[in-house]
């Protein structure tokens, strides 16, 4: 299936949306913060990044306009993980390049099916 990239900095979490996701079939690689968040993607070119907001040595956002900096990475597609469901905060998460802004707490098949059609919309 699709190579994804994973950026959370609550271990639990991060291990919940990997199990997840690899057991839909994809083939995941995770980062504890938003500076390792970047050079996994730049390391696996991934077909989706999932990434929360609030990570410790560089925000989901600052990670963001980093990868979305780099012609490469473009055009693949960005989802932003949060508890923080304020509209400023979306709006931020979009400015900076990403496609979604999915809010925690989430079931594993929500997780599944918003992945899947982002994936299919991007022609993953």
């Amino acid at each position: 299936m699709a190579k994804i990239v994973i950026a959370e900095d609550e271990r639990d979490i991060r291990d919940l949306i990997a199990f997840t996701l690899r057991f839909a079939g994809h083939e995941v690689t995770a980062a504890s913060n938003g500076e390792e968040a970047v050079a996994l993607v730049e390391q696996e070119n991934p077909d989706l990044v999932l990434m929360d907001v609030r990570m410790p040595r560089m925000t989901g956002y600052d990670a963001c306009r980093v990868i979305k900096s780099k012609p490469e990475f473009v055009d693949t597609p960005v989802v932003f993980l949060s508890a923080k469901g304020q509209e400023s905060e979306i709006e931020t998460g979009l400015s900076v390049g990403a496609e979604e802004y999915m809010l925690k707490p989430f079931a594993p098949d929500q997780l599944t099916s918003r992945v899947a059609e982002i994936l299919a919309r991007f022609g993953k």
